[in-house]
């Protein structure tokens, strides 16, 4: 909904600047979609007199004109068929910026002449599609003035976004009329003329009630078409409206303003009785957008003897409309039900401006106000003599009345309100109120008092206002929405308990904490393609009607959604992918809670040492994993590492983390090289598998972080390597060893692994370092010594040999 700030105040008197009035706008709920003022754009084009026209020596179609906009002559080369001595139009020095499309303009040689600017079209200027020679203004026009300001276009446009319910906002006077209510000026009372008809009026009826409920119309004879006032045209254009005739810009103009869509037909083109009436099967209107459309029994139409002229409520016919030459026209004003003109418009597929404030529900009784209003303007700007008014049917104007208290304000709103202040925003708004005393009876001989209440009768204008809640909408929408305070709710006793189960809390810890590494979380469909499952050991359960052949059957695995997903990246240019998904994997027992992840790509940083890109490894996934693991609440200090990966998995880069040998928590690794090529990515891709419904419930359940305690004494490391054979797993060197001593050794990491010169063939020294923790008091020599014996024999056990 377009208006400009001078048309607002035409309705609304007010001192308040644009910023008020768009800050007013948005406190009362209508969200400003934008503000514009064409001024901004036209500032460097002056009002300009051609001197001299004289024919361009290298070109038949252009002139070499003399301009002067009040700096004095300059040459300029134009090739308006219109450009003459003596016009006034309006002329772009050089420097000055074309609208229409942002050209620069220079001085410049055209055709060997020079030329200094530039004489301008209503289309360069984007004040309308006149584009058959350049501005031709009224003699009287200041030379050297900013064409804008002269012309009134310095009047800001704002644009509106009106939410469904507001029928009443779709006209100027609506929204002035909630300025008002909201203090930012008074309302101005609308004129409504008295119309003396001469004759009868037209012969117009209504067939089909439950589509147009009233129909009203008067003839007016005797008209002048033509182009529309200065003031109307002006208005119409800065909204985006093209004026067309006075007849038509009437229509258009009061739809805007008043929120009351017309229409007007040539009479003479008219044959017989006009009647609103259902279609019939296989009638064809070709209607203004120049398009024919095919009505039905289940639309409303506006039909003569000969011809069906509008399609109710939404676009007249062509050729009954007002031309140039029209010199008798029918004013029709009527009332179309919302729900005919949605279900009509929804099936022809044509939209309108008359369309969306019919379907929204345009004020039933404004019919004569609108027609008296609507005929006294052609009468004014078109001559002629009008008819007497014809008001065939009823409109429905039922009186809507709610009950209502006005401290339900505070309760239902939070917001206080006196009781006078309601009655004002209320009453500004167009609602009538009967106040009613709090009355004292007795029943049944049981004495009962009646609080005081409202009677408020809603305005014609306000079909969505069905309660005592809509109005206590009203009345803080008026207040001010940014006045509604934040107050937490009450917690009830004994309902303020979480909600969320051990199982959803334990996946929000990991969903954060793999986000808190960098990985971006995927959410990917339930199903996958036959194909997919097979490249993963297949499904247990398929649809048997399915959506799509990619989804039919539902997933084992969360690999494949994020394998596509990944290739996806990669295609769009991403050299570094971390996704992870938390979902559930479908078997025929039972679906399981699974967190997953891919890496693929380059290792990001880059090695520091080189400065090349580097592939991720199994090491990178096994990081991951287990950070999830701890995560999720599992015992990861107790795990143990097998290489028994499934087959989705690269052999002898790949692993699987346990709670002893059958009780499998994760698995990880380098991914096969033919799945990674089956869904199209290349180089080294790592992915693991957190199983969530195997760790163990009591410690899902049990999972808190342990209190930080700070050790009173020191850490001491000790480092030792042992020549092992090379078949033995380096997580069962570090579980003997972290064994050994369970008070006094707190951690035990590896950290160099070598086979080469100096190790028996067949062999490999294990480096580990092993952290000791001393209680109440420092270790004694002998204390550690005795611990490193245990250690030493620990290893011995595996086989190790403590490496001289």
């Amino acid at each position: 909904m377009k208006f400009t700030l001078s048309w607002l105040k035409t309705h609304l008197n007010t001192d308040a600047d644009l910023s008020t009035i768009l800050k007013g706008l948005t406190n009362i709920g209508l969200e400003v979609e934008g503000v514009e003022s064409p001024a901004e754009k036209l500032g460097a084009f002056r009002i300009a007199r051609v001197l001299t026209a004289d024919p361009h020596p290298q070109a038949d179609k252009l002139q070499v004109l003399t301009v002067d906009a009040g700096d004095g002559p300059l040459q300029v080369v134009c090739g308006a068929p219109n450009a003459r001595a003596g016009l006034i139009g309006v002329f772009g020095a050089e420097g000055a910026v074309v609208p229409v499309n942002g050209m620069v303009l220079k001085k410049t040689a055209i055709r060997g002449v020079e030329s200094n600017g530039m004489m301008c079209s209503f289309r360069e200027l984007e004040l309308g599609e006149d584009h058959d020679g350049i501005i031709d203004l009224d003699p009287q026009a200041p030379v050297g003035q900013v064409y804008a300001q002269w012309a009134g276009l310095d009047d800001p446009v704002i644009d509106v976004s009106i939410t469904p319910n507001r029928q009443d906002c779709m006209g100027v006077r609506g929204i002035a009329r909630d300025l008002a209510a909201a203090g930012l000026g008074t309302l101005n009372a609308i004129i409504v003329p008295e119309i003396n008809g001469a004759g009868p009026g037209p012969d117009v009826r209504v067939d089909d009630a439950d589509g147009c409920p009233a129909f009203f119309a008067r003839t007016v004879k005797g008209v002048t078409n033509g182009q529309s006032p200065e003031w109307m045209a002006r208005r119409l254009k800065a909204i985006g409206q093209k004026p067309i005739s006075t007849l038509v810009d009437i229509t258009n103009y009061l739809m805007i303003d008043l929120g009351r869509p017309l229409h007007v037909y040539d009479l003479d083109v008219l044959k017989g009785p006009l009647v609103a009436r259902k279609g019939r099967a296989g009638e064809e209107v070709l209607a203004l957008n120049g398009k024919t459309y095919t009505v039905d029994d289940t639309m409303t139409v506006i039909a003569d003897d000969a011809a069906v002229h509008d399609i109710g409520g939404i676009m007249g016919g062509e050729h009954s409309g007002a031309q140039d030459s029209t010199t008798g026209v029918l004013i029709e004003c009527a009332y179309f039900t919302p729900e005919r003109i949605a279900m009509t418009g929804q099936k022809l597929a044509l939209t309108s401006d008359a369309r969306g404030r019919f379907e929204r529900g345009v004020d039933p009784a404004f019919l004569d106000d609108g027609l008296s209003i609507a005929t006294d303007l052609v009468v004014k700007l078109c001559g002629g003599t009008p008819s007497e008014a014809t008001r065939a049917g009823e409109p429905p104007v039922a009186a809507n009345t709610v009950r209502y208290d006005p401290s339900q304000c505070l309760s239902l709103a939070g917001v206080y309100v006196g009781d006078d202040e309601q009655k004002r925003i209320l009453q500004s708004l167009g609602f009538g109120i009967e106040e009613h005393d709090a009355t004292f009876d007795y029943q049944d001989g049981v004495p009962v008092t009646t609080p005081a209440y409202w009677t408020v009768s809603v305005p014609s204008w306000r079909r969505d206002v069905d309660g005592w809640p809509d109005l206590v909408e009203e009345v803080v929408r008026i207040v001010g929405l940014d006045q509604v305070p934040s107050t937490p709710l009450p917690r009830t006793p004994g309902v303020a308990k979480a909600t969320a189960t051990v199982e959803q809390l334990m996946e929000r810890r990991v969903r954060r904490t793999a986000a808190a590494r960098g990985l971006s979380e995927a959410i990917n469909w339930s199903f996958i393609s036959e194909k997919e499952a097979a490249s993963i050991g297949g499904g247990d359960w398929a649809l048997a009607n399915p959506i799509s052949e990619d989804l039919k059957v539902m997933r084992p695995s969360l690999l494949p959604g994020l394998l596509s997903a990944s290739r996806r990246n990669v295609d769009r240019g991403a050299s570094s992918v971390w996704l992870f998904e938390l979902g559930r994997r479908y078997f025929a027992d039972r679906e399981r809670a699974t967190a997953s992840f891919v890496l693929a790509g380059e290792k990001l940083p880059r090695g520091w040492q080189t400065g090349k890109a580097q592939a991720f490894t199994a090491f990178d996934a096994k990081s991951e994993v287990v950070a999830l693991l701890a995560a999720a609440g599992a015992p990861v200090g107790n795990l143990q590492s097998f290489g028994e990966a499934s087959a989705a998995y690269h052999p002898g880069q790949s692993g699987t983390l346990r709670l002893g040998p059958k009780t499998v928590l994760a698995e990880f690794g380098v991914l096969h090289p033919s799945l990674a090529k089956q869904f199209g990515l290349t180089g080294t891709v790592v992915a693991g598998e957190i199983f969530l419904d195997a760790i163990p419930a009591k410690r899902r359940n049990g999972f808190m972080r342990a209190p930080y305690a700070p050790p009173a004494l020191q850490a001491v490391k000790r480092d030792f390597a042992f020549v092992v054979d090379e078949a033995l797993e380096a997580d069962a060197l570090v579980r003997a060893v972290r064994g050994a001593d369970k008070k006094s050794i707190v951690d035990v990491r590896l950290f160099d692994v070598f086979a080469g010169p100096g190790v028996e063939e067949s062999k490999k020294s294990l480096a580990i370092e092993v952290t000791l923790q001393p209680g109440d008091k420092s270790f004694s020599q002998e204390e550690l010594d005795a611990i490193s014996a245990s250690i030493v024999k620990a290893a011995e056990k595996l086989g190790g040999v403590l490496r001289g």
